[in-house]
């Protein structure tokens, strides 16, 4: 097996594993999206930008209230990870826009 093809199939089963623990516990989602808002908003009320030190706060914080471990060191996240960040990112910026 290629190289991309075994890291397309770690990705698959880390995602698998994942969406398993959603449904295992529904209260997962909410809370992530609670704290990616609160984060995000802090942020803008800041006036800074969108930054990786974010996303570390909310992995970090994710991993302290949930059954999701994300790696504390953002070099760390997996591929699988990084896209969960994004797409908490990106559910609350369609939030906002819609306001």
């Amino acid at each position: 097996m290629a190289n991309s093809e075994m890291q397309k199939t770690r990705v698959i089963n880390e995602l698998r594993s994942f969406i398993k623990k959603l449904l295992q516990d529904p209260q997962i989602l909410e809370r992530s999206l609670e704290i990616a808002r609160r984060a995000y908003q802090e942020q803008a009320e800041s006036g800074r930008g969108k930054d990786g030190e974010v996303m570390a706060r909310i992995a970090n914080e994710i991993s302290d209230t949930t059954s999701v471990h994300i790696p504390e060191d953002p070099s760390e996240h997996s591929d699988a990870d990084r896209l969960f960040l994004e797409i908490l990112e990106e559910v609350v910026d369609e939030e906002q826009a819609l306001y």
